[in-house]
């Protein structure tokens, strides 16, 4: 009889174990994946279409959340005046003209005195400053040949770019008499110093004797040449 006791009160424990068991697993339910750090099937999806989170489109910059944009990021913006690269540009307004940044033509003017004109414009993609109010022109390479300043109208600085002008007048022969040599070219620089002058050919072959020349300006009126 005490075996018999034995066995079934190891048979009820058991029993009541397993009952024990099936109920913890029932009210438990299936392991949520999200408690073990699993991706869902949503995120998973949102992953794979989308990109991770805080990438962008190529040519983008990306933002770290907190609106600052991560390195790498392109800026299109540049100092103010500054011209384009790779088209021979000069860069930077505020720049004195060159004579080689330069081009010059002359021509004759016969009313109200007779003169010689010489305008000045930039060269294409050049944006500079003549702040050197008066021409350097001289006939030859003798000092004679050499134009005096008059200082006749005149504007400092004056900007030259696109289809901006300047000019200065030039009055060849301030003598009278039969004085003088002819020249065919005239020699024009922005400054005395300038290192490339520019030899620009006349309309004629005029006797230059004691040339003057007026200050730069942008009205043609303020450059007749006058002997004060």
């Amino acid at each position: 009889m005490r075996s018999r006791s034995a066995t079934r009160s190891t048979r009820l424990f058991l029993a009541a174990a397993a009952a024990t068991a099936l109920a913890a697993t029932t009210a438990c339910g299936p392991e949520d994946p999200a408690e073990n750090g699993a991706a869902t099937p949503t995120a998973a999806s949102s992953a794979d279409g989308g990109g991770a989170k805080g990438e962008a489109p190529a040519g983008e910059s990306a933002t770290d959340g907190g609106g600052t944009a991560a390195s790498g990021s392109k800026s299109n913006g540049g100092t103010g005046g500054e011209s384009a690269s790779g088209t021979g540009d000069k860069s930077g307004y505020g720049q004195s003209c060159g004579t080689n940044d330069l081009d010059f033509t002359v021509t004759w003017e016969a009313q109200p005195i007779s003169h010689y004109l010489i305008t000045a414009k930039a060269k294409s993609g050049i944006t500079c400053y003549l702040d050197v109010n008066t021409p350097s022109v001289s006939f030859g390479s003798g000092a004679d040949g050499v134009a005096s300043p008059v200082g006749q109208g005149g504007e400092d600085p004056i900007k030259l770019s696109g289809s901006s002008v300047a000019y200065a007048g030039v009055n060849v022969k301030t003598t009278q008499g039969e004085g003088g040599k002819q020249f065919e070219h005239v020699i024009i620089a922005t400054t005395e110093e300038d290192p490339n002058p520019a030899q620009v050919e006349l309309p004629d072959a005029p006797t230059v004797d004691k040339p003057i020349v007026t200050n730069w300006s942008t009205e043609r009126g303020e450059t007749i040449p006058r002997v004060i």
